[in-house]
């Protein structure tokens, strides 16, 4: 990912992010989608209606499938509201899917979203992430680093 990149997401005045994935994986390598969307679900999203938790993507007959992803019904939709846990069509090039999908054949990787935004565009983008589960015991090196992080930004802040 390279840095306009990364501003055009730190800009993007909707950021709903996966807080679990970094504590769950290790990311192996991400990814930038488009997400297929209808009627209502956009404003849904701009709204910031949206969650990610318990949220995974699949690859079927050659397309990026998110499962899982809550969209709210938008508040002003009428009887054209959509449905909130439908499957999205996530938009990649033919290569990046065949080599996540060769990835995900080996045994403990995973796709996993991590931030669904808006971009500059107006449209509705969901970084992916290939993952490897961690295991209990790097789960606890997390928690103790991010501890030891945060103690040293307390000790930091007083001593200026």
């Amino acid at each position: 990912m390279n840095k306009q990149q990364e501003e055009l997401r730190k800009k993007s005045p909707v950021q709903i992010k996966n807080r679990k994935a970094s504590f769950e994986y290790f990311f192996i390598e991400e990814f930038t989608a488009g997400i297929v969307l209808t009627g209502t679900e956009i404003k849904s999203i701009r709204m910031g209606k949206a969650s990610l938790v318990d949220t995974y993507c699949t690859i079927i007959n050659g397309e990026m499938w998110v499962k899982g992803m809550n969209i709210s019904p938008y508040f002003y939709g009428s009887y054209n509201n959509h449905d909130m846990k439908r499957d999205r069509k996530l938009l990649l090039t033919r290569r990046e899917i065949s080599r996540l999908a060769a990835a995900t054949k080996q045994t403990g990787y995973t796709i996993v979203p991590l931030l669904v935004f808006i971009d500059d565009k107006g449209r509705a983008k969901m970084d992916i992430a290939l993952c490897k589960g961690k295991k209990e015991f790097d789960k606890r090196q997390t928690l103790k680093e991010k501890e030891d992080r945060r103690e040293m930004d307390r000790a930091m802040k007083t001593y200026k």
